[in-house]
């Protein structure tokens, strides 16, 4: 009896842990925008302010890599808009630099939406984020 009551519980634990990487199991994808991103800010001082990133964007899908590659030129433009825009003291904090990324992800998905009919981005991600 007690073989048969821990099969039981084997089997059921097999089962929990299938359905459990079924549903863990989301297959994400990044794209990365290539060269990096280079443009000024507007500095307090005499001499100009630059910052230079690398940006990812995470889907979820990776079939909709092929749209946001589609569309790269806009989102880059709108990134670098957003960026230009932004004063020193936010681009040297890191709250700013949070604001800034958020402000970012959200451009991005409106525009795809606009575009593609669907937000594709979950998330955004500055993998290098280097000012002067």
């Amino acid at each position: 009896m007690q073989k048969f009551v821990s099969a039981c519980m084997l089997l059921l634990l097999v089962a929990f842990n299938v359905q459990s990487a079924d549903e863990i199991s989301e297959e994400y994808a990044y794209y990365g925008f290539e060269p990096e991103i280079v443009t000024n800010y507007i500095s307090n001082r005499k001499k100009l302010g630059f910052v230079r990133i690398s940006v990812e964007l995470m889907v979820k899908n990776p079939a909709d890599l092929v749209s946001i590659e589609r569309h790269d030129p806009l989102l880059r433009a709108a990134i670098v808009e957003i960026l230009g825009n932004q004063a020193e003291d936010k681009v040297k904090s890191l709250s700013g630099r949070d604001e800034i990324r958020r402000e970012c992800y959200e451009m991005v998905n409106r525009l795809l939406e606009k575009e593609t009919g669907r937000s594709l981005v979950v998330n955004l991600l500055f993998t290098k984020y280097l000012y002067d």
